[in-house]
């Protein structure tokens, strides 16, 4: 299976604070059956000024403590990049990483608030889709606004960009209002990638098959691991190979 949304890169955000708990989750990981992570620190102005080259240097160390500890997960790094206008500066300046390539387009992994869609956000993906970047909205249906309001997410389909849900709201982790709605979009065939969004090993852990299971007894296997492993594996064709 491939993770393509965790924070698993040490001392960056809110995810993993030394390199002890990364090791600790990759091998949570390792052992549920992820091959392949893209670790995707955030990138929130004023909260988390994480840049590229932090995100390159704590990858690189991470890469040397996984081979000195025989653990196979192969890893890349991306970011969850916070909507705002401050992220057009960085797509102007080349300064944000991506995701990987979707259909010939570059693809940014794009976090809403938490309890909200900000004014114009339709505009500023409409505007990232126009500069050949697909957006891929983390986890919608943990956003309070749209769980109050799922026709909201209507907008950002339509233009064109891409879902990704976490494994934990189909299991029930984050609510029922979130388990419902995404088991909504699972129906929908809205979603595009499932992913762990893990933060830590006790509370967020990067566990992505009991997500899996429940997709599966949804949409059925075949459908349930295409988000796991034939849509993230064309997603990083460039990035793993």
């Amino acid at each position: 299976m491939y993770d393509l949304h965790n924070h698993l890169l040490p001392g960056l955000d809110d995810g993993a604070p030394d390199m002890e708990a990364a090791i600790i989750m990759a091998k949570m990981a390792w052992d549920d059956g992820v091959t392949h992570m893209v670790c995707t620190p955030h990138i929130h102005p004023g909260r988390y000024d994480t840049t590229a080259r932090a995100i390159t240097k704590a990858l690189d160390a991470f890469k040397r403590a996984l081979a000195a500890r025989d653990i196979g997960l192969r890893v890349a790094a991306a970011a969850e990049v916070r909507i705002g206008t401050e992220l057009m500066e960085g797509i102007e300046q080349k300064t944000l990483p991506f995701l990987g390539e979707w259909e010939g387009k570059k693809v940014l992994l794009l976090e809403l608030p938490h309890s909200s869609i900000p004014l114009g956000s339709d505009k500023l993906t409409q505007w990232l889709i126009g500069k050949e970047i697909v957006p891929l909205i983390a986890h919608p249906e943990r956003n309070k606004a749209i769980m109050a309001k799922p026709s909201r997410l209507r907008p950002f389909v339509a233009q064109g960009c891409l879902l990704q849900v976490t494994a934990g709201s189909l299991t029930g982790h984050f609510g029922s209002q979130a388990q419902t709605l995404a088991e909504s979009l699972l129906r929908e065939g809205k979603v595009a990638i499932l992913a762990t969004d893990a933060h830590n090993p006790k509370h967020r852990p990067p566990l992505l098959s009991p997500g899996l299971k429940a997709a599966a007894a949804i949409m059925g296997d075949k459908e349930a691991t295409r988000l796991v492993e034939t849509n993230p594996k064309t997603m990083t064709k460039a990035v793993f190979g």
